[in-house]
Formats: C-alpha cells, structure tokens, sequence
C-alpha cells in the first residue's frame, strides 16, 4: 500500500496561500474520491477541497488556523489496492501547474472545481455551545438545511424568525430580512459599560460559525490582544490602501426625492413576473447607474499602468460591482455584463448576488473584471458617504437610507420619500463636470424611472 502526498492546490485564483479553516476528516478514516478532505480559506472565498484519492487518511500536516502556501503538503492518504505507486496531487507527471485539470486516468486525481460527479461527504465536528443553543432553541421550527446552515451563519435564532413560506416553514428572505433588521437596529437597546476600558473585536467573529475563530494573544494584564489580520481583511485592506493612495479620490453628492421609486418597487413587488423574485429600490438604482454609465463612459474606465506609459481603457460593457457585507468580510461581486440584461433578469442577479455572499459562497470569478460598484450604505441607516473606489476601477456610488422627509413640491411642502446619492471617482480619469453629469443622472432616474424606457 503506498503513501500519496496531497499539496494546496492553487483553487483557480492566482493566490499564493490560504488558511486551514476546518479538516473534515482525522487520521484513520476512510475517504472515496471527491469526499471533502479540508474546508481553506484564500483572500477571496471558504473553499472545500476534495480528496483525489481513496484510501486511509495519515496524517494531518498541517493544523486548523495556520496558513500555508500553495504547493506546501497538507495531507497524506494511504492509497488502496487500486492505486499506483508514489504521487503528489499539484503537479502532473510532466511538470503541468497545479491548477491544470487533471486527467481522469492513473490515480483519478481531481482538483477542486473538476469533480468526477460523485457523492460528497464530509465529516462535520460537533457545534459550538452556543451554536448548540440556537439549534435546541429552533428544533420545532421548519427549515431546510440549507436556510439553518445561513441563520448560523448569520447568526440568526430561527426560533426568533417570523416564518412565511406556504407550509408555514422559514424561508431564505426570512433570515436574511431577520438578519438585515438586526443590524440596522442594533443600537436601540444601550449596553451597560464594561469593566474594560478598551477591547479589539477579533476579525474571525463575522465569521461563518463553521469556520474555527483565530486565537487571540491577550498580553499579561488582558488589557489587549492581537489579531492576526488574514483571509478576506487582508486582501481588503491592501486593496484600499491600494487604491486610497494610488487614485485621487474626489467625491460629489446630491439629494434625491425616490418618491416616484419608492411607488415602482411597490409595483413590481405586486407583479405576477417579479412574485418569485425579491424587489428593492436596489434594483432601480443598479438600472440608474448602467444607464448612467452609458451616457458617461468615462466612469465606467480604468486607469492603466503600461509598459508604454498610462493610458486610459474605457470599457463599453458594465460589470457591476456589489459591495456586500457579508459573515466573512466586505465582497465586492459583480455582474458580468448587467447591460444585457432586462429589469426582471437584473432583479434575479442581484438576488442571487446577495444571497451567495451572505452564505459565504461567493467564487473568485464573481468577484474580478468588475468595472464600476454600488455600496448600499442605506441598509445601514446611514445617508451618505466617500466610499473607496474598488481597484481597478474608476467610479463607485454610494446609495443612501430612504426615508420620510419635507420636501417642497410645487412651492408645497409635502412629505416625499428622500435619499442622497453620493459617489467618489478617480480624477485621473474623470473630471468634474463628468462625474457630476453622471450623478445628476443617477438622480433623474431615481427621481422618475419612466426615463429607463429610454
């Protein structure tokens, strides 16, 4: 029986390394092809990687929490009757890469993303207490295992959830509606001052619960601790310092009356074509800024460092970024070529969007060739800001809270539904007069979307 080494395969990202979030398996058991060995965390995504090969597993090489580089073994497996000879899954026999799609010939190996279609089984380590908890508290509730893995994620107690699917179970919109009240009302109730005067929040707790929280390093007196900054805020922070000191950011804003919005997303929300689909004044705005972008392409271009000298790449499709705060960290997803698409089928993308990143599923290819990003700061009450343009792009618009204010209408003071539409921009690329045009723009159709028939 021979021993077969399996290495961190670079998971189709480009990456150099990744953490060990959570081994599904321990020294002994007995795995089959494409059985979950290993759940890893890169910059971009939790990935579960499967094993390629059947046998007994050996030995664990490396430990939960600790990050490791790609190539660097990880895993051994005692290879059956069936296996031949020696082999380290990551590199072919004739010196391919480790991302190359492996063959289904020799030992079956197989890298993540190139499954040979058999079943997937992984061995789950048993909840935390307070995990525990909430799944004793929501025993007598309806949920399917996929809506109970997102409320832990979310850290929802699905016994507090209102339910309203057709059999009276909890559905996907339920806990994320549950989840979203949460934050924005999180500071009606006043927490009572502690006894320490200054704490640090470990990056790791927005995390999945099924990822295994880093250790802190309290110092002697606990007064404070030190977080390893890795995974998702490490690739986010570079990037904005990144961007931040490369890109003069200049940001513009406007007040907007959403009345004429407001009463469209009502609308479709009672449309038989919309029923199946969740509707906000996200949508109108998504539609806005692609509208917008066409009439200025500029916004929607990259500055680029060549060999040659800088030139400037306007793109003549619409990418569009999401910016979403999700269990692991702020993701920036896009739609690939959202031009293209009709209001019902925009609608659907941007549901299926916020959800993936939510559950914490969202690949590295959502999430590259973005070309311009909408950050919906109004889910957390808040009307306006500057937010950092994402790498790579030129422009990002920020959508503030809707609500109720005096808005004067025909020299009348009435009350009209008002948001603010806020976006910073690279000036390398855009100028004043460009980016203001395309905010006031954003805010026409805001004002009155019957301008998308256009």
């Amino acid at each position: 029986m021979s021993t077969q080494t399996f290495v961190l395969p670079d998971v189709g990202e480009g990456l150099t390394e990744a953490e060990i979030v959570s081994w599904h398996v321990a020294p002994g058991d007995i795995v089959a092809v494409n059985d979950v060995l290993v759940e890893i965390e890169t910059a971009k995504s939790l990935v579960e990687l499967p094993s390629p090969f059947a046998g007994t597993v050996g030995d664990l090489l490396v430990g939960e929490g600790e990050t490791v580089n790609v190539g660097a073994p990880i895993i051994t497996i005692a290879a059956g009757a069936d296996a031949s000879g020696p082999a380290t899954v990551g590199q072919t026999e004739h010196g391919a890469p480790a991302d190359a799609a492996p063959t289904a010939e020799g030992d079956g190996a197989v890298l993540v993303g190139y499954g040979t279609g058999g079943p997937v089984q992984s061995r789950r380590r048993k909840p935390s207490a307070t995990a525990q908890e909430r799944v004793e508290a929501s025993v007598g509730v309806v949920a399917k295992p996929p809506i109970r893995k997102l409320a832990r994620d979310l850290g929802v107690d699905l016994a507090a959830v209102t339910p309203t699917g057709p059999a009276g179970e909890v559905t996907r919109d339920d806990v994320v509606k549950h989840a979203s009240q949460a934050s924005v009302f999180r500071n009606i109730e006043t927490p009572a001052w502690g006894d320490v005067r200054e704490e640090t929040i470990p990056v790791a707790a927005s995390r999945p619960a099924a990822v295994a929280p880093a250790t802190p390093a309290p110092d002697a007196a606990g007064r404070e601790e030190t977080i390893a900054v890795k995974g998702v805020r490490k690739a986010t922070s570079s990037a904005m310092v990144q961007s931040a000191y490369s890109a003069p950011h200049v940001s513009v804003w406007t007040d907007v009356d959403a009345t004429r919005t407001m009463e469209l997303v009502k609308r479709l929300k009672a449309s038989p074509d919309f029923a199946d689909i969740r509707v906000s004044p996200l949508l109108i705005m998504a539609r806005a800024v692609i509208w917008a972008a066409r009439r200025t392409p500029m916004v929607n271009a990259a500055w680029v460092d060549g060999d040659n000298g800088a030139e400037i790449r306007v793109r003549r499709y619409v990418n569009l970024g999401i910016a979403a705060a999700t269990p692991r960290g702020l993701l920036v997803p896009n739609i690939k070529d959202a031009q293209d698409l009709s209001l019902r089928d925009l609608a659907r993308a941007l549901e299926k969007l916020t959800l993936t990143a939510r559950e914490g599923k969202t690949s590295p290819a959502d999430q590259q060739h973005g070309t311009i990003t909408i950050t919906n700061i109004g889910v957390f009450g808040m009307d306006a800001g500057t937010p950092i343009i994402n790498p790579g792009e030129s422009g990002i618009v920020a959508l503030g809270t809707i609500r109720q204010k005096p808005w004067v209408v025909d020299g009348e003071v009435r009350p009209r539904f008002v948001t603010t539409v806020a976006g910073s921009f690279d000036h390398r690329v855009i100028d004043g007069d460009g980016m203001s045009r395309f905010i006031a723009d954003v805010a026409s159709i805001l004002e009155e979307p019957a301008l998308l028939l256009d």
